[in-house]
């Protein structure tokens, strides 16, 4: 299996929304975005996979050293020698890719964060680099899509802590920031034991404001002139905010099972978003 097979496969088993921005773009760019998503999944997996932290840090260090390694020719792992390609292309810092496994990192070291401001450094590690990665790789002619690139990828995010609440509270970690979880009237344990209630669901409406504002300071930034460069990135927004749609709808009713949309919808979304953008 090729290096290219190996992202390809990581990026099409795992389902994901991303998967189906990937589907449209030009074979180069496809290459270098698909690449890019399975290194994060790679490391990813490292921390929710890996149930002993000592072990996990380790792993986590010999990344670094493999991000270290790539851009000094000599990678040996699957996902960084496709990556390498991607190198000679497009402009992606060796400090942003080492910054996602400082994201990564920081599951290790706290379960849950006091306030928005907290949480943000942990998004912006996460999500909002790899917003601003995928933007290098899509192509923009002007600045602004950077600050696009950086909320959206925020928002990509805020839409996973509020689909994924319930696994996330079994895996011992609370996202949402403690002085909202007070401020509603909701614990940790009402998140761990799925206790719904009107408490609850304020708490919600609040969290999927937050995100779909942000979408909306994100769609604000981005130059006309970049639009269609960037459609890989609106397609994953269509996507994601359907998601946040159905959760909306299904009254919050994510502690005790994922709301997810089905592949045929998620593949209409990404057509009728790369066609109309």
């Amino acid at each position: 299996m090729s290096p290219d097979d190996y992202c390809q496969q990581r990026a099409a088993a795992s389902g994901s929304s991303f998967y189906y921005s990937f589907l449209f773009l030009e074979p180069r760019r496809r290459q270098a975005i698909t690449a890019l998503y399975a290194f994060c999944r790679e490391v990813d997996d490292v921390v929710d996979e890996c149930p002993d932290a000592a072990l996990a840090r380790t792993k986590l260090a010999w990344w670094r050293g493999e991000v270290q390694a790539l851009y000094e020719g000599r990678p040996t792992h699957p996902v960084t020698q496709a990556l390498i390609t991607s190198l000679k292309q497009f402009s992606l810092p060796q400090e942003q890719l080492q910054e996602i496994i400082d994201g990564m990192e920081m599951d290790l070291e706290q379960a849950s964060y006091a306030d928005f401001k907290a949480l943000h450094l942990y998004c912006y590690r996460v999500a909002s680099v790899v917003g601003l990665l995928a933007a290098e790789i899509f192509g923009y002619s002007d600045r602004q899509t950077l600050k696009y690139a950086h909320d959206l990828g925020l928002a990509f995010q805020l839409t996973n802590i509020i689909r994924d609440i319930g696994e996330d509270a079994r895996r011992g970690r609370v996202y949402l920031p403690q002085d909202e979880l007070t401020r509603f009237g909701v614990t940790a344990d009402d998140l761990l034991h799925a206790r719904y209630g009107e408490s609850f669901s304020r708490l919600m409406a609040f969290q999927v404001e937050r995100a779909r504002e942000l979408y909306r300071q994100a769609f604000a930034q981005l130059p006309a002139a970049d639009r269609k460069a960037q459609r890989a990135g609106l397609i994953m927004a269509a996507i994601y905010q359907a998601t946040l749609d159905e959760i909306e709808r299904d009254n919050y009713r994510v502690l005790d099972q994922r709301i997810s949309l089905p592949p045929l919808r998620k593949l209409w979304l990404a057509a009728k978003t790369w066609f109309s953008a």
